[in-house]
């Protein structure tokens, strides 16, 4: 789970919630918390790199997209749209999207910052509004996955806009994270919850109104999800965190990362 920077929400739990009320959720939360996101963690970021996860794992040394050079390129859930400006500077042809205009501002920030303008649209992931076989590779690090209530259908989505053969390279928390604290100390090294209860995690307000929203899938409900939408799974990294990397990140953290893995990265092609 990615409740790290929240401000205390009234309530917090676990119950059924329907892609409407996550969307609306989101939207919301995302739109309220991006200039303080951006604060916090604009500097590990950067304007324009790819940084995949909290572990520090960059496009640059990973070489998960492969050569990019004239790609047409679809980033979901791109937010201030960093990792869509680093595959322009690579001679790539990125376009990006993300539910949240207050994300998408800062995007226009960073183009206006470092000269590089990528085309942004805002949109949902399960709802991608291009047409089918358009882009060479999509890909996303930490966007959309677990903010939306049907990833399936997202996969879906994705599978139909990306030509055959293209790349759909996507990170995300590890699933086994879902069944410990969010807690970078030693608290979150105790298992408290099944790993196997996919009832979504939710904070809501003084009204009950959820305002955040996360989605929780097992590792083998994401490759079945991958193989359903015509996605193939041709790697699945799961980064050690590195030596000298002191940085904490919500529930990420040099004790954690030693222990237990944080992010899972799916590495897939169209069929």
């Amino acid at each position: 789970m990615e409740a790290s920077d929240h401000d205390d929400p009234a309530g917090v739990g676990r119950r059924d919630v329907g892609a409407a009320e996550t969307t609306h959720a989101n939207r919301h939360w995302w739109d309220s918390d991006a200039d303080d996101y951006h604060a916090e963690h604009g500097g590990l970021l950067g304007v324009a790199d790819l940084v995949w996860c909290p572990e520090n794992l960059r496009e640059a040394d990973a070489h998960l997209l492969g050569d990019v050079s004239g790609q047409l390129v679809l980033e979901v859930g791109c937010g201030s749209a960093m990792c869509s400006r680093w595959l322009s500077q690579q001679g790539a042809r990125p376009v990006a999207f993300d539910l949240s205009a207050g994300m998408l501002r800062h995007a226009r920030l960073g183009a206006a910052e470092t000269g590089v303008d990528v085309p942004l649209v805002q949109a949902d992931a399960e709802h991608i509004p291009f047409r089918d076989a358009t882009f060479d590779l999509a890909f996303t690090a930490f966007g959309a996955i677990q903010f939306v209530a049907d990833s399936a259908r997202l996969m879906r989505e994705v599978a139909r806009v990306v030509r055959p053969g293209g790349r759909w390279v996507f990170a995300s928390t590890h699933p086994t994270r879902w069944s410990f604290p969010d807690d970078p100390g030693p608290q979150g090294l105790t298992a408290t919850m099944p790993y196997w209860d996919r009832t979504p995690y939710v904070e809501f307000g003084a009204d009950g109104v959820a305002t955040y929203v996360e989605h929780h899938r097992t590792l083998g409900d994401r490759i079945r999800e991958i193989t359903a939408a015509g996605l193939r799974l041709v790697d699945l990294v799961e980064p050690e965190w590195p030596a000298g990397h002191t940085a904490e990140w919500g529930q990420w953290s040099p004790l954690r990362g030693a222990i237990l893995p944080g992010t899972a990265i799916y590495v897939c092609e169209r069929v």
